[in-house]
């Protein structure tokens, strides 16, 4: 359970002041019996009342259903006694608060059939400050219904983002962590054989030298050829780690849409063979900020993403079926900003078309610049 004095003003939409209100106003009922019994009697079911409802958030276990039963039971003396149905308001919201399936909906139901059946008694026997508070008591039956489904669905949701930040967290860490072994794989496969051979080389031409020049020199020019082989590798390898194939790109963005529990499709093909290595991380960059708004913003439950190259320019369109973006939003977002400035930086562009059934994205970038050709 969360610290009581955090959820009142976190979950409830209300002012703490209204709360405090709640807190003063059952005394008002109480004084206003002519009854000392029932004036003492009702300030000490007021006071163990709050005392159990502290008690109910701070406890762990079957102290929770404890404490809360007792509430219940004071909810209902309160409102036979004096009229005073708000201690229910109480009950609604810590009931909704209760992570535990199970236990929310037997306490949810115990307390909705008791209040009910204890204001409609009410009602039977012509309590009469029930009939002068009716509107009041109408709103917290309602309350009653709907406060606990409201409060514990919205913490359910607070639960699954804070499980989707950490499974994003964790995808994040996994692939830098497969990106680190990749390079070490790459390093080990490019250059650990290749300076083997040079080391071997190096001793063999080194005992040559003065026995069989000729020989030596043939060792040392394989060195050199050797040593060029090695040094276009390792840039050809140092460009694909600053680039992102947008192949690779599509298996995070599964990934990820997995996580969040949105449906994903795919329409064309990932590997594309017309278009440069800068051209495809700029568009991998721009998909992954496309995906994250998706994710953040727009609560859809299904996005796809649709490549459709052609002979001079290459689209992609990442759709979603959420709540549409607004006009103002697609103007100003910085996300949105450096989408647009990196397809610039290759002539691309970018159209957001947007309505009630969803957003789409257009990426449109080159499809015929050849990367150039390396220097060894």
């Amino acid at each position: 359970m969360q610290k009581w004095y955090h959820i009142l003003q976190k979950n409830t939409g209300l002012s703490p002041y209204v709360w405090v209100v709640f807190y003063i106003l059952p005394f008002y009922f109480i004084f206003r019996s002519s009854s000392t019994y029932e004036v003492a009697s009702g300030i000490v079911m007021i006071l163990l009342f709050f005392v159990c409802y502290v008690l109910s958030f701070l406890s762990k276990g079957w102290l929770i259903y404890f404490w809360t039963s007792l509430q219940i039971v004071i909810s209902i003396a309160m409102i036979v006694m004096f009229g005073y149905v708000y201690f229910s308001l109480f009950l609604a919201f810590f009931i909704g608060n209760i992570q535990n399936k199970i236990g929310f909906i037997t306490l949810y139901t115990i307390h909705l059939i008791s209040t009910f059946a204890t204001i409609n008694m009410g009602f039977l026997s012509k309590n009469a400050q029930l009939f002068n508070q009716l509107p009041f008591v109408l709103v917290s039956l309602i309350a009653v219904i709907l406060l606990p489904v409201t409060t514990y669905n919205w913490n359910k949701r607070e639960k699954l983002q804070g499980e989707l930040n950490h499974a994003n967290k964790r995808i994040s860490e996994l692939v830098k962590l497969e990106e680190r072994q990749r390079i070490a794989r790459d390093l080990h496969d490019t250059l650990g054989q290749k300076l083997s051979l040079i080391g071997l080389k190096s001793d063999l031409a080194s005992k040559l030298i003065y026995k069989n020049p000729a020989r030596a020199q043939t060792e040392l020019e394989e060195i050199r050829q050797t040593a060029r082989i090695a040094l276009k590798e390792v840039r050809e390898m140092v460009t694909q780690m600053r680039g992102t194939r947008l192949s690779e790109e599509m298996f995070r963005i599964r990934q990820i849409l997995k996580a969040a529990e949105i449906e994903f499709a795919l329409e064309g093909d990932p590997d594309l063979n017309n278009t440069s290595l800068m051209t495809e991380t700029v568009l991998s960059m721009c998909l992954k900020e496309a995906v994250t708004n998706v994710i953040k913003h727009s609560n859809a439950s299904r996005c796809s993403i649709t490549i459709e190259p052609s002979r001079t320019d290459l689209i992609v369109r990442v759709a979603d079926n959420g709540s549409g973006m607004a006009e103002q939003a697609a103007c100003r977002g910085n996300g949105l900003r450096g989408m647009r400035e990196r397809l610039e930086f290759v002539n691309g562009s970018m159209d957001i078309l947007s309505s009630e059934a969803g957003t789409q994205v257009v990426l449109r970038v080159p499809n015929s610049f050849k990367q150039p050709e390396k220097e060894a």
